[in-house]
């Protein structure tokens, strides 16, 4: 008892004491050794109610305890049997008792974290709900609305990989930069400004904030022309807040636009209100300015887990593939545990010309496919729980390219430290078709590159 942390009591009617061990006293609180009792009533706390007790008098439960010498309360979990004599009267009680109390905090923490995801989920589905409604009623067609929607998604999916890395305490500004800005035109952008963490929903906004901006520069603005620049730059204001500045330059001559877009909307209302703070969009003809300021509520402590800066994401999309994806004749292995990214893969890869081997939903599936010719694979890190790793060392062996479309930020390259690129979930379609099409090109050209 004293290895398994326990504490002993026992209650004797015809000696009428009721005895606490040394241990059961570190524990309860209670004086230890024997003390006069001639009824239960001292070890009431002890004993649970009638309905309780099994048939042979065999209990067991946890209650909140007030120790009487300091006045903490712990929680404890008490086993003991009630002896009865052959007239049904109690003659003695016998138990152990055992401090539960981290067990139980850990529960509790456990319980409010699973409320606390429950809720964070709802809030991103309503959020990815709103956003695409919204982008669909500012769009006129089906490729347009894919592409804003889902740059808009990939926004959301790289404030919440920050976000994850640093257990959901903040995200660095410089890290939500980086990450937007990082891959998409080197040597055009620039970001500078002090260390600076925002909560999670201030990132989630800032982030989605950066893509519209960055979006519209690609598009129209600065980064549309090679001679154009982006300078970011944020400082943090007397009141706890912050200010941030989006400059663009050596672009196209800029104009007012003549119909006010979903990406103005959400930078001045949406991101604006999540930032407590005001933006403000100035069409200068020598570049868009865009003004940021946030109050001190969208400020984060600094986490105790820091994330490092992240990488420029691994895959965006492909562009040594000339022309359409053209994937006829070639047999691709897919490996995804969610049925309706499956499907969505499998859609678009058959579009482009290819053979689907699968879907394969389980990692027992996967393994028993790769007796098939295959000559490429797309492959899920995670299946329901298990490791993709198995797959991906047959498929090595066998000089079989693939590519990880997933949902985990590992920053430090594929999964497992495999040679192979990296699409984030969440994706577009097209741009697994395009690796898997480069991939199969530059197998091609050197059959035995790959281990």
């Amino acid at each position: 008892m004293a290895v398994a942390g326990l504490g002993e009591f026992a209650w004797d009617a015809a000696a009428g004491l009721f005895a606490v061990s040394a241990r059961m006293a570190a524990i309860t609180g209670l004086r230890p050794g024997p003390a006069p009792a001639k009824t239960t009533q001292a070890l009431e706390p002890f004993i649970p109610p009638e309905q309780s007790r099994g048939p042979d008098g065999a209990y067991e439960f946890e209650f909140r305890h007030v120790r009487p010498d300091d006045g903490r309360t712990v929680c404890l979990r008490v086993a003991g049997v009630l002896a009865r004599g052959p007239d049904g009267r109690l003659l003695s009680v016998t138990g152990v008792v055992e401090d539960v109390t981290s067990r139980k905090l850990e529960e509790d923490q456990r319980q409010t974290l699973l409320a606390e995801l429950d809720h964070r989920v709802k809030n991103v589905l309503a959020t990815v709900l709103a956003l695409a409604q919204q982008t669909a009623k500012r769009t006129t067609s089906l490729d347009a609305f894919l592409a804003n929607f889902g740059g808009r998604l990939k926004a959301m999916g790289s404030a919440n990989e920050l976000l994850t890395a640093a257990r959901w305490r903040g995200a660095a500004i410089d890290h939500l930069a980086a990450a937007e800005l990082g891959a998409l035109a080197p040597g055009q952008t620039a970001w500078d400004g002090p260390e600076l963490f925002l909560t999670p929903r201030a990132a989630n906004a800032l982030a989605l904030g950066l893509h519209e901006l960055a979006a519209n520069a690609v598009k129209f603005g600065a980064l549309s022309v090679e001679t154009g620049r982006v300078n970011l730059r944020w400082s943090r204001l007397p009141d706890g807040g912050f200010e941030l500045t989006w400059t663009e330059s050596g672009g196209p001559t800029v104009s007012p636009p003549v119909r006010r877009g979903f990406g103005a909307t959400l930078l001045e209302q949406v991101t604006g209100r999540e930032l407590n703070g005001e933006a403000a969009i100035d069409y200068r003809p020598a570049g868009v300015c865009v003004r940021l300021r946030a109050g001190a509520a969208a400020v984060a402590p600094r986490p105790e887990t820091v994330p490092d800066a992240p990488a420029a994401r691994v895959v965006e999309a492909v562009t040594t593939v000339a022309g359409p994806t053209n994937l006829r004749g070639a047999r691709v292995l897919i490996v995804e545990d969610a049925v309706l990214l499956a499907m969505e893969l499998e859609t678009g890869l058959s579009d482009a010309g290819a053979t689907v081997i699968g879907p394969a939903y389980e990692l027992e599936e996967a393994l028993a496919l790769l007796g098939q010719p295959i000559d490429a694979a797309v492959l899920d890190a995670n299946l329901n729980g298990h490791s993709v790793s198995p797959v991906a060392e047959a498929l090595a062996a066998r000089n079989v390219p693939f590519v990880f479309a997933t949902g985990y930020g590992e920053t430090g390259g594929a999964p497992g430290g495999f040679d192979a690129p990296v699409i984030r979930k969440p994706y577009d379609v097209t741009q697994v078709a395009s690796a898997v099409a480069e991939l199969l090109q530059v197998n091609r050209s050197h059959p035995q590159s790959r281990p």
